[in-house]
């Protein structure tokens, strides 16, 4: 398999990147912080390839995916990861902050496919996207906003790819509470996110139970988006929902906050 793998440079992004290389697949590692993509290919070693990109830039986007494509003889495999949720109440959200987010989230997926489509097209291969239990399977969580309507509109993305080109395997891997690695495999979401707010909200994520009191290893997602990878556009594959068994545990604010423990999809 040669498999792209976008937002490889932390969190599920980079935990994808080498549990797929640990299962034989060569691997281009694409973000815009070429260091932690560098150190990422040098735990995998052989078969790894580092492409900095930027996915609200398009340019940058399919010159990325011709520098992957050139490298490794082709591409049969996307894995879209990038998610980024800007915490704040909803009434002030700005206009920067909604771009920003939808650049991401939504533009940046879908111009990043429209760059790979020609390859995937001739290697009948299949791109993975990202989701979350918030967009589809919760109610809203408050303060984040901007990533459920996001990631809720990407998700909307993921059947139109589906409709308008059959030839190639779409599917949406909606991802629950899951663990990540130790340091920046570790999730990035809460970066930069107001702390104080944070222990405002979280009650109330709780008496919504928004959340699943426990979390699955990353292994475990590796190996469903690499079968997913495998099946190319040989089966139709809409939606996989990999959430973890729920717990009887309460999640304390504590838990939230160590993003090794507890990163939120």
């Amino acid at each position: 398999m040669r498999t792209v793998i976008v937002g490889a440079s932390t969190g599920l992004g980079r935990c994808l990147a080498l549990g797929l290389a640990g299962k034989g697949s060569q691997v281009a590692l694409m973000a815009r912080r070429e260091e932690l993509l560098l150190d990422a290919a040098r735990q995998i070693g052989e078969g790894a390839h580092v492409i900095t990109c930027d996915v609200t830039d398009e340019a940058s986007s399919r010159a990325a995916v011709a520098r992957a494509a050139e490298t490794m003889g082709g591409i049969d495999g996307v894995v879209y990861c990038p998610g980024i949720g800007i915490l704040r109440r909803i009434e002030e959200l700005e206009m920067a902050d909604w771009r920003r987010v939808f650049d991401t989230n939504v533009a940046g997926a879908a111009l990043f496919t429209a760059a790979a489509l020609p390859h995937l097209v001739e290697s009948k291969g299949a791109v993975v996207f990202l989701s979350s239990v918030s967009a589809s399977f919760t109610a809203p969580w408050p303060g984040l906003a901007s990533y459920t309507v996001t990631k809720a509109a990407m998700d909307k993305m993921v059947e139109a790819w589906r409709a308008e080109h059959p030839g190639v395997g779409f599917t949406r891997v909606v991802v629950g509470d899951c663990a990540g690695g130790e340091g920046v495999a570790g999730s990035q979401f809460m970066t930069g996110w107001d702390m104080e707010l944070l222990g405002e909200l979280f009650p109330t994520w709780m008496s919504r139970g928004l959340l699943a009191g426990t979390v699955y290893e990353p292994q475990e997602l590796v190996h469903v988006v690499d079968s997913v990878l495998r099946l190319g556009s040989t089966a139709a594959i809409p939606t996989v929902t990999v959430i973890p068994r729920q717990s009887p545990d309460a999640v304390s604010l504590a838990d939230l906050q160590n993003a090794a423990d507890l990163p939120l999809p």
